[in-house]
Parts: structure tokens; sequence; C-alpha cells
């Protein structure tokens, strides 16, 4: 769902003309996007996520309470430990569906 954003995204500012062709790298194209929209605060945010999303599987992670209620998984990302329990789930839920109205 994010790299179907970031792509409108792209195309939107293909037609502004401000998009500069970069390799189809996702990389690159998250480093390009946070220069134009560094001062859209949801924008960032989200493609901080997604960079950490993409990263999750090769990242250093415990999972804590599997079968409860607060099952937790911590996560060390850029150095600090990121506890990803419901209630984050909840804050990304969120920041998503902001993201998904800045977009319309």
């Amino acid at each position: 769902m994010i790299e179907m954003a970031i792509d409108k995204l792209e195309k939107r500012l293909k037609k502004e003309k401000k998009w500069k062709s970069v390799p189809d790298a996702p990389r690159a194209k998250l480093v390009q996007l946070k220069k134009i929209y560094e001062k859209e605060k949801v924008v960032l945010e989200v493609l901080e996520l997604y960079e950490m999303f993409r990263d999750i599987e090769k990242l250093d992670k415990i999972r804590e309470n599997e079968f409860r209620k607060g099952v937790n998984l911590k996560v060390t990302y850029k150095g600090k430990i990121v506890n990803v329990n419901l209630d984050k789930l909840k804050e990304y839920f969120d920041l998503l569906e902001r993201f998904i109205s800045y977009l319309k």
C-alpha cells in the first residue's frame, strides 16, 4: 500500500515537473521524496516507517508474550529499540490514515 502511495507521489511530482529521474530502486525514490517533502511531517513519517518495514526482516528482533494480550516485538532499528505492540500498530494505522487523506 505504501509503495502504491509512493508511486502516486512520484506521478504527481512528474506532472508538476519537480521529479528528477532516478533509478527504479526504492531507496533512491525515498531519498528524493524526503528532500522534496521535507516540510510535510506526515509524508516524512510514513517514508521513515516504510523504510523500517522494508528492513524489518534483516533487523535484530526479540519476540515477547507471543500468546498473550501484551504481544510485543522488540526491533533494533538505527541503534534504537522499537517496541512494536498493539498500541504502536494503532499509531501506525492512524499515521497511514492521515497519509492517505493527505494524498487525496
